[in-house]
């Protein structure tokens, strides 16, 4: 008889071993599969922009007009160059010419060059900006990166991160009172998020600058700094107080009316009309009932967001001279700056891979039913 349990007890852990076995045989093919999947992604994504920020070698025409422009110009100012006959000034501008553009590579093939500019980009080798610079004077494109973005995180990374906590909050007290007047006002007001944040920028900056000087154009700080570090945070809140408040009535009321529209749903579901039927508060099916199911789709846009802020908002910057990566990526698509360009994308897109790839792994643990490389359990 002993024998016999002992038998089924070492088939058991024999069982179970091997059950944790195919769970983490299963758990690493997926990850190596996501990571495979993200990482061609990032390939891809990086060669296209590679090729459109070059135009699909069109700026290899501007480089080497500029080459030969600031060539030409030397000879005009230097009374030496200037003073050669025309035969030879012509052949020696046309031999420093063609040396500086085997010095940057031009004369290798546009596709091989693309190539070997998206290997160098997803190695982080950022390389140098053409006309581009830090304050410092540097042209490395990781100094001016580096440069630009504390500005960003403050102004857009904060509003978007203050915008969306705000917009749970409300739009969850508001779920509680369908149909009152506050609930009616939100729907009523939702279509004024049709014009983007630089719009009203536009309007605030005539309105409350131009009009009543109220506050500053634009900007992140008073000209010269305040040395004062009191000072110098007093002026920055004056900054941006307009940027927040564009931001405000672009994005506060949709962001509300979408997500009380999202927990209504889920409000409505059968699980929670039988909560209710057991007594449970509202506070407890609320915690447990809405939000919970909720949290997967909260913390995917919640994860996004900080993704997308990142990289700071373009036309948005611009309108308030903002000195961040938005306003630095719209002056190097004025300058055809390649390297500025794909540099901030390739920041852009690991942070985005890395993002996508972690809330595989953050759904597991917010929903439990969802199972990693098993898709998501039915219930029952």
């Amino acid at each position: 008889m002993s024998a016999e349990i002992q038998s089924i007890e070492s088939k058991t852990k024999m069982d179970t071993r091997s059950a944790t076995l195919r769970s983490i045989s299963r758990v690493v093919k997926f990850m190596l599969v996501r990571f495979a999947t993200v990482f061609l992604s990032v390939i891809v994504a990086l060669f296209l922009t590679v090729i459109i920020a070059n135009m699909g070698g069109y700026v290899d025409n501007i480089r080497r007009a500029y080459i030969r422009e600031n060539i030409q110009n030397r000879f005009l100012v230097d009374p030496t160059l200037r003073a050669l006959p025309e035969e030879q000034k012509l052949q020696l501008i046309a031999d420093m010419t063609w040396q500086q553009e085997e010095t940057e590579g031009l004369h290798s093939p546009f596709m091989v060059r693309a190539v070997r500019y998206t290997f160098n980009a997803l190695r982080l080798d950022l390389g140098s900006a053409q006309y581009l610079n830090s304050n410092a004077g540097s042209r490395e494109v990781k100094d001016i990166l580096l440069e630009r973005l504390p500005p960003t995180l403050v102004l857009w990374t904060s509003a978007n991160i203050i915008m969306f906590f705000v917009n749970i909050f409300a739009a969850l007290a508001i779920s509680r009172k369908y149909g009152s007047w506050i609930d009616k006002a939100v729907v009523a007001l939702a279509p004024t998020s049709a014009a983007p944040a630089w719009f009203y920028g536009i309007f605030m900056i005539l309105l409350f600058a131009s009009v009543f000087k109220l506050l500053p154009f634009g900007g992140m700080v008073d000209a010269p700094p305040p040395e004062n570090p009191l000072l110098y945070a007093l002026s920055l809140f004056k900054h941006m107080i307009l940027p927040l408040l564009a931001f405000a009535l672009a994005y506060c009321v949709s962001g509300i009316y979408a997500w009380r529209t999202f927990f209504l749903i889920y409000s409505s579901e059968d699980y929670v009309e039988m909560a209710k039927a057991k007594g449970l508060t509202s506070r407890n099916i609320e915690r447990r009932y809405i939000l919970r199911p909720t949290l997967p789709a909260i913390v995917t846009a919640f994860a996004l967001l900080l993704v997308f802020s990142w990289s700071g908002a373009t036309v948005f910057e611009t309108v308030f001279n903002w000195p961040g990566l938005g306003l630095m990526f719209y002056r190097a698509i004025i300058f055809v700056d390649t390297a500025v360009i794909v540099g901030e994308t390739v920041i852009y897109a690991y942070i985005l891979a890395v993002s996508v790839f972690l809330l595989e792994f953050i759904y597991v643990l917010v929903d439990p039913r969802v199972k990693i490389g098993g898709g998501v359990q039915k219930a029952g």
